[in-house]
């Protein structure tokens, strides 16, 4: 599955994004509303993890934003405060599931994969960028119709690339592929962008190296 975790707490975040990826989910974080709203204005995920207090405001009333806006992705909201009101008020914005700080690992898990299993949620199946054709559905890529050999981790690269559009920061590479941000990861994600980029070649798209910033997927047609 693919999951945002909105949490302005970097240790939790951290936490929560390592235990999802650990367990084979994609992920994605912010920090903020803010950045929140633009995130998932311009990807896609099968489930939201929601803090209610942040810095900028409050999560349940991005919740009710997101409902206005027609967004039907699953949230789970995520407090300090476990009284009926404060459940009954997140409930009531659109929220799918309340989980009360601090709460087990396990259980959060638990209950995000319930979510997910509530069916497919509304969103594009494929993104196209140059004649690359990547299958959100499938977990595929393919180029004129022809299959790319990807491993598993190489297509969870491309996806967060052709997901997030624009240069994806390193650490937001690592974070969401394999959950953390360690030398290992780094050497081992150095490698498979090379690997992407030879098996991409010629296909009307090309993996961009972004000097001190990150990497973008981008059409050359």
């Amino acid at each position: 599955m693919r999951i945002l975790v909105v949490d302005d707490h970097r240790e939790t975040r951290e936490l929560i994004t390592r235990h999802f990826a650990r367990a084979g989910h994609m992920v994605q974080t912010a920090s903020s509303c803010a950045e929140a709203a633009r995130v998932l204005g311009a990807m896609s995920f099968d489930v939201v993890v929601l803090d209610v207090m942040l810095p900028d405001g409050s999560g349940i009333d991005l919740c009710g934003s997101l409902r206005a806006q027609g967004c039907a992705v699953p949230v789970l909201l995520l407090t300090a405060r476990g009284g009926v009101h404060d459940r009954v008020g997140g409930l009531d914005a659109g929220a799918d599931d309340y989980l009360v700080k601090p709460f087990s690992l396990a259980e959060l898990v638990a209950r995000v994969r319930a979510l997910g299993r509530r069916g497919p949620v509304l969103r594009d199946q494929t993104i196209v960028i140059g004649s690359v054709v990547v299958d959100l559905e499938r977990r595929s890529v393919s180029v004129g119709g022809r299959s790319v050999p990807l491993t598993a981790k190489e297509v969870a690269i491309v996806e967060v690339l052709a997901m997030r559009r624009g240069v994806v920061p390193r650490e937001v590479l690592m974070e969401s592929v394999w959950g953390d941000t360690t030398e290992a990861s780094r050497a081992t994600l150095d490698v498979l962008i090379g690997r992407i980029r030879r098996k991409l070649d010629g296909s009307g798209a090309a993996l961009r190296t972004v000097r001190g910033l990150g990497y973008a997927l981008e059409s050359v047609e």
